[in-house]
């Protein structure tokens, strides 16, 4: 199954590229990097000045998908283990 905007929360992260839009932490607003890890509360961003966590409930994000198209994700939908979100069931966000 190939990523699209509509299965985006309910897809694999690791891998793509991601840009902070908004977070109540103001200095992570505008990091961009590539996903490198995921747990259940954070997202692990390699940047050009290393590896940044970043908590996913308190964040915006834009995913970059594969085809080149840009996705704006609320953090607080993504705040899962990717294996519980796999199963989850997403009303349209």
């Amino acid at each position: 199954m190939s990523i699209t905007p509509k299965n985006i929360v309910r897809h694999e992260l690791i891998g793509l590229n991601v840009e902070v839009k908004d977070s109540k932490n103001k200095t992570q607003i505008g990091l961009k990097g590539m996903v490198v890890n995921e747990t259940k509360n954070m997202l692990w961003i390699e940047t050009e000045k290393g590896i940044k966590k970043v908590l996913k409930k308190d964040c915006k994000f834009i995913f970059t998908l594969p085809s080149g198209e840009k996705v704006l994700v609320d953090g607080k939908l993504i705040a899962k283990r990717p294996e519980e979100r796999i199963k989850m069931k997403v009303r349209r966000w």
